[in-house]
């Protein structure tokens, strides 16, 4: 896939050397008031009733009556300096990709109502799913059109609903995000966007306070009082630029996965692709047939023959696993299963496309340089040599992403090993937090199963 196996799968892609990330985005939310009486879920408007959940912008427009009578029922107050009013959940899903998704859909079999939902004012526990990309669809939506789903590795079902898609070479940006909007719509999940998380913080009475915002509008905040925080934010907003020295010196052009449009963009010269992820491999081929390459990867490429089974998944799931319980930064799942030896890379081996050379040394203005010298008897296993300076137009960094936490920092989640200590879903410091897609969850299967088992663990903490 692309950016799946350049971190922790998505679609079973893991990200590059080592980091892991998610198909999903970071996610925010947001209630609009609006100036009009309400009555039973309705507004009074020259005498007309208007349904009060009218979208503006996707977020849900609610009576400031309403409002206020929420929040005076149930006497929350606002985060200093937010200026916003708070409006009680039960739990709040931070991004509406695979896990977010997964997770909304766990909370409505078990009956929680959605904000948005004719009636959610006066139901017995709610939840809401805050997203701040402009349309349905994750991280997915901004994959670069020439991804079709036959080259996206296993886009998982979401729980409930099958994926089907009768035509394979369907560009992904356009396929998965069909499927996630029928998906929203078919579980009335009301969805929340284009809205953004600014912080989440403790507030009274054992409650956490989500401020929000609109991503078109900042200055309209909506805080949201939680029992239970789902967080399903992804990677995608954080893409991760590695440091090597000269890079501000070089006078092409830099981009990252993440920016990434189409081969024809890149045909004016020489491209260093760097990173040993899926998107590297992927887009190394898609480079070749417009101009010439050099890939570049902190380790050799481990290539894999054998097939890709549940067991060998399981095992990959529990190595990274144990990182995220000792609270280390989590790791990708292609670092542990390596790269799927399929036809199209063996061809592209065949060719030389997909024969790595080591990390570079320093990167010049017109291209990058090797300081020691690079025989074929002097390179270990795995890598090819070559000269010791290649000129280039571009440098694609295909270096995976960071997962999307900023937004928790007020709760000081991380531990002394540099991440955040879990037991599967639970974040060990504050139950009250589930991390989905992250870590051993960052998959599109186990992005779908960390959905349900959050839910199971609000549900005993909760009593939901």
């Amino acid at each position: 896939m692309a950016d799946a196996a350049d971190t922790p799968v998505e679609g079973r892609q893991a990200v590059d050397d080592g980091q892991a990330i998610e198909d999903d985005r970071a996610a925010g939310g947001q209630v609009v008031e609006d100036e009009r009486a309400v009555e039973d879920g309705h507004a009074v408007e020259d005498g007309h009733a208007v349904e009060v959940e009218r979208a503006v912008g996707g977020g849900v427009v609610e009576g400031r009556r309403a409002a206020r009578r929420r929040a005076a029922s149930s006497g929350p107050t606002a985060a200093s300096g937010s200026g916003g009013e708070v409006v009680e959940v039960d739990v709040v899903v931070i991004g509406a990709g695979q896990a977010g998704l997964a997770a909304a859909y766990h909370l409505r079999r078990r009956g929680l109502v959605a904000v948005g939902e004719r009636g959610w004012e006066r139901a017995g526990a709610t939840f809401v799913v805050l997203d701040d990309a402009p349309q349905p669809g994750g991280a997915w939506q901004h994959r670069w059109p020439s991804l079709t789903m036959a080259d996206a590795h296993g886009v998982h079902d979401l729980p409930g609903m099958p994926l089907v898609v009768p035509d394979p070479s369907e560009p992904a940006a356009m396929a998965v995000p069909y499927y996630f909007a029928q998906y929203e719509g078919e579980f009335d999940l009301h969805v929340q966007r284009p809205v953004r998380v600014r912080r989440v913080e403790d507030g009274p009475d054992g409650r956490l306070l989500v401020t929000s915002h609109s991503v078109d509008r900042p200055s309209e905040i909506v805080v949201w009082g939680a029992r239970g925080l789902v967080n399903a934010s992804g990677t995608w907003g954080k893409p991760f630029w590695p440091t090597y020295p000269g890079r501000r010196t070089f006078r092409g052009r830099q981009l990252h996965t993440h920016d990434y449009g189409s081969a024809d963009e890149l045909a004016d010269g020489h491209v260093v692709v760097v990173g040993g992820g899926t998107s590297a491999v992927q887009l190394l081929l898609e480079l070749a047939r417009v101009t010439t390459t050099t890939w570049v990867t902190r380790r050799p490429p481990a290539w894999r023959e054998e097939e890709f089974t549940p067991e060998v998944g399981r095992e990959a799931v529990a190595l990274v696993e144990e990182r995220t319980r000792a609270g280390l930064p989590p790791q990708s799942i292609v670092s542990v299963t390596g790269l799927p030896l399929t036809d199209a890379y063996r061809r592209g081996i065949a060719d030389g496309v997909l024969r790595a050379r080591p990390m570079f040394d320093r990167i010049e203005s017109d291209g990058v340089t090797w300081s020691r010298p690079s025989t074929a008897a002097q390179v270990p296993d795995g890598w090819v040599d070559g000269p010791s300076h290649v000129e280039a137009r571009t440098l694609l960094w295909c270096t995976g992403f960071r997962p999307s936490l900023d937004h928790l920092g007020p709760l000081r989640l991380r531990g002394g090993g540099g991440g955040i200590v879990m037991d599967g879903t639970q974040v060990v410091a504050d139950p009250r937090v589930q991390l989905v897609g992250y870590g051993p969850s960052a998959s599109t299967v186990g992005a779908s199963r960390a959905g349900r088992e959050a839910v199971r663990h609000l549900q005993r903490l909760l009593g939901l």
